[in-house]
């Protein structure tokens, strides 16, 4: 169970109803945009508690959004046209202005990331209550000559759309992560993902002006 918090679920919505108005039509937007609060509310009642101060918690308070929109629309809402509404809501809304605030052309900045994500999984480290239902943060440098390279093995929103039934709708989720690397001036090249029944979840990110990465 996750601390209730309303921030994202309170905001999202204002900024996604023009979207899912153009894609939906007012009827199934105001239906699922209704009913998503309560279930976004069960959801964190579900899920397993990583931490309130969990610097990775903010991506289940973000992800259950999209998903019990999905959820709420009961059918009305397919994967792949969600996946369109999710990246405009990100790159067109006001919402843009919380992503891509770095620029992975920059090696400062690139090393910052670097740094950022080796301090979540400290934070994981030195929090053993959370670590095993946590994101696991895997590192290899040696994996690639240019860019940064880390691994999941372990998603609690995998696991979580496994047991509860959200499976379908978790890999628009997963394509937050080429929206806010593309936000960040980069490039996320990917062969495996969790939710798609891979063993791990892949992240080799390059700056977008690198011409072949190694």
């Amino acid at each position: 169970m996750m601390k209730y918090k309303g921030t994202f679920i309170k905001a999202f919505p204002i900024m996604i109803r023009k979207f899912m108005n153009e894609q939906y039509g007012k009827t199934i937007t105001k239906k699922a945009l209704k009913k998503a609060p309560a279930i976004y509310r069960d959801m964190l009642n579900k899920v397993d508690d990583i931490g309130e101060d969990n610097p990775m918690a903010g991506n289940i308070y973000m992800a259950f959004v999209f998903m019990a929109i999905w959820k709420a629309a009961d059918g009305a809402i397919s994967p792949d046209s969600f996946r369109v509404v999710v990246r405009r809501f990100l790159t067109e809304s006001f919402a843009r202005k919380f992503i891509g605030k770095s620029d992975m052309n920059k090696p400062e900045d690139v090393k910052k990331a670097k740094e950022k994500f080796r301090n979540i999984q400290a934070w994981a480290d030195a929090h053993p209550q959370y670590k095993d239902k946590t994101w696991d943060f895997n590192f290899d440098e040696s994996r690639h000559k240019d860019g940064s390279f880390y691994y999941f093995t372990r998603c609690p929103l995998n696991n979580f759309a496994r047991k509860y039934g959200y499976l379908d709708i978790l890999p628009v989720c997963c394509e937050l992560d080429y929206i806010i690397t593309e936000a960040s001036h980069g490039k996320l090249i990917r062969e495996y993902t969790l939710a798609e029944g891979g063993s791990i979840c892949d992240y080799w990110i390059v700056p977008d002006k690198m011409k072949n990465p190694e």
